[in-house]
């Protein structure tokens, strides 16, 4: 068999083999990402879910599904950054998109990890030069209302 020949055939066999099951490939696949996507949010939110995913969930699943699976199971999993690093760009990148209330649950992800209050702060003053006053004043808002429920609650602020 020629070299032409076995690349022809290498290609359309693969096509085969998957059309043959195609449903179990990819199901144990989402579940795979939803099982990493799970653990993400457990490990962010001190083992519990996340409420506004749990919503989200009852009411648009397949959104909720594809937050967990590709958002969470895919991106936020990889092994790139740290948590650290993760929570504190979140925050960036939602205080700039003018996004209170991510901003409120990125920054309670980065409380529970042990980003302070300060560095928090920090963040929002760096987004007055890429995303100007108006979103920064917004997103100091945001924090404060975060800070003042943690504190009404009881917990710490890096708890």
């Amino acid at each position: 068999m020629t070299f032409a020949a076995r690349s022809t055939y290498g290609p359309v066999a693969a096509a085969f083999l998957l059309a043959a099951a195609p449903g179990a490939a990819i199901a144990e696949t989402t579940q795979e990402r939803l099982r990493r996507g799970d653990a993400v949010v457990r490990g962010l939110n001190n083992g519990a879910p996340q409420a506004v995913l749990e919503g989200m969930r009852r009411e648009f699943p397949f959104l909720a599904e594809a937050t967990e699976g590709y958002a969470l199971g895919d991106v936020w999993s990889r092994p790139g950054l740290d948590n650290r690093t993760r929570q504190l760009a979140a925050v960036a990148a939602f205080a700039a998109m003018g996004e209170p209330g991510f901003i409120k649950v990125h920054a309670g992800y980065a409380l529970n990890i042990g980003v302070s209050e300060e560095e928090l702060k920090e963040i929002i003053y760096m987004v007055t030069v890429p995303a100007g006053f108006p979103r920064a004043i917004a997103a100091s808002r945001a924090l404060a209302e975060l800070f003042a429920e943690r504190a009404a609650s009881g917990r710490s602020p890096e708890e």
